[in-house]
């Protein structure tokens, strides 16, 4: 709680200072939010910043693409001071279109790895991973054994041909696991892959991570791409349907044997046109700190990014410690411009 307290004499000091020139309808100390994340259990988290700093936070909501396109939309007269995303993929577009503004913060360079922050120059960093999820395999355990897919690449063999369930291969999650199967294999052996992968296919992509897991416990294929909290969240499920598909299906981490599985971030930026970039930058340094990487784990199945934060989260326990790739986030980010040209070109939906 030191750090919080520091974040908040830090926002009074500067926030006091502003107002004595500012009218004083001005004074009040506020941060507005535009955030993709909608979990209920954030809510924790403004509340605890509001409370150790005297910040109001003001939140606007929408999904990646929407806010991205809201902040090009509004330009200079944009409120948003604070951008909370889902995806590098996104929050690279971001950076490109000139949408974020560097941050220095001694506090952000200490605890976030450098793998998982983008947009790095001379004046700081443009964006900031706050959080982790994997993106992994899950097999229908009557079907297939974990050796089956202990690498991505075998999606695309012959034993996969109708098996395979996935959302759109142009969704942000997936482009960000293409993306970094590009910086591992090349270019020609990424495209040959998911032509292959679209091969196998047992329907046209649709849904969400969940319904893909669902699938493979009905029967309707035999493996899916799936983001871990989704499957946490099953396995945290008192419900009769979830515990079912849980005991169908297993959790499969590819490429343990060589490169680690595909890791990717929530993150966040501070706006270009902030007004009030003292308290976005509180605000980033405050989900940098350690009980709001615990709010994160355990709230909505996420990793800490914080190398020294340990949840104690059951469901996140249960899948097991696993060994991630370390290509840095934003190379996978960059990639995805051409991994979309690829899925046009072989017509994977």
């Amino acid at each position: 709680m030191a750090l919080i307290r520091n974040l908040a004499s830090l926002a009074a000091l500067t926030l006091a200072a502003l107002g004595t020139t500012l009218p004083a309808a001005a004074q009040e100390k506020v941060l507005n939010l535009y955030s993709a994340r909608h979990y209920q259990t954030d809510e924790a988290l403004y509340t605890n910043f509001t409370k150790a700093t005297g910040i109001r936070i003001n939140r606007v909501e929408a999904d990646d693409a929407g806010i991205l396109a809201r902040l090009k939309a509004e330009g200079s007269a944009s409120p948003a001071d604070l951008i909370l995303l889902v995806d590098a993929a996104r929050l690279w577009r971001g950076e490109q279109d000139g949408l974020f503004q560097p941050v220095k913060s001694a506090v952000l360079e200490q605890r976030i790895p450098a793998q998982w922050r983008g947009g790095v120059g001379p004046q700081g960093t443009q964006w900031w991973g706050i959080s982790t999820r994997a993106r992994v395999l899950v097999i229908d355990k009557t079907r297939f054994k974990p050796s089956d897919v202990d690498r991505y690449e075998k999606l695309a063999e012959p034993a996969f041909k109708g098996q395979i369930c996935v959302r759109s291969g142009s969704h942000p999650y997936n482009l960000s696991l293409f993306g970094s199967v590009l910086e591992a294999d090349g270019p020609a052996a990424t495209e040959a892959w998911l032509k292959a992968v679209a091969g196998n296919l047992a329907r046209d992509p649709k849904g969400g991570d969940t319904d893909q897991i669902r699938a493979v416990a009905a029967g309707e294929c035999g493996v899916a791409l799936t983001n871990t909290y989704y499957y946490a969240r099953l396995l945290k499920s008192n419900r009769p349907e979830d515990k079912a598909v849980v005991e169908r299906t297993q959790v499969v981490f590819p490429n343990q044997a060589d490169r680690g599985t595909h890791v990717n971030i929530s993150g966040a930026a501070v706006a270009r046109n902030a007004k009030n970039r003292d308290a976005a930058i509180a605000f980033l340094e405050y989900l940098a700190s350690d009980d709001a990487q615990r709010m994160l784990a355990d709230g909505n199945n996420e990793f800490p990014i914080v190398a020294t934060v340990r949840t104690e989260n059951p469901a996140l326990i249960a899948m097991g410690r696993f060994k991630s790739e370390a290509v840095p986030i934003a190379k996978v980010g960059a990639n995805t411009a051409v991994v979309q040209q690829m899925l046009d070109r072989v017509g994977f939906k």
